[in-house]
């Protein structure tokens, strides 16, 4: 599943997205990873939040 989201963002509209990571602190104290699709534009203020 994963090859096919990175073959439909390399082409076409795709490109004006990124795919984010973000590292999350859950109530035990441990880091979970949280991912999305974000535009281009929004990918700094998607990291100040």
């Amino acid at each position: 599943m994963a090859k096919k989201v990175v073959a439909t963002l390399k082409t076409g509209a795709g490109k004006d997205f990124a795919k984010v990571y973000k590292a999350v602190k859950n109530a035990k104290g441990s880091y979970s990873f949280k991912s999305e699709i974000v535009p281009n534009e929004e990918v700094k203020n998607y990291f100040k939040k």
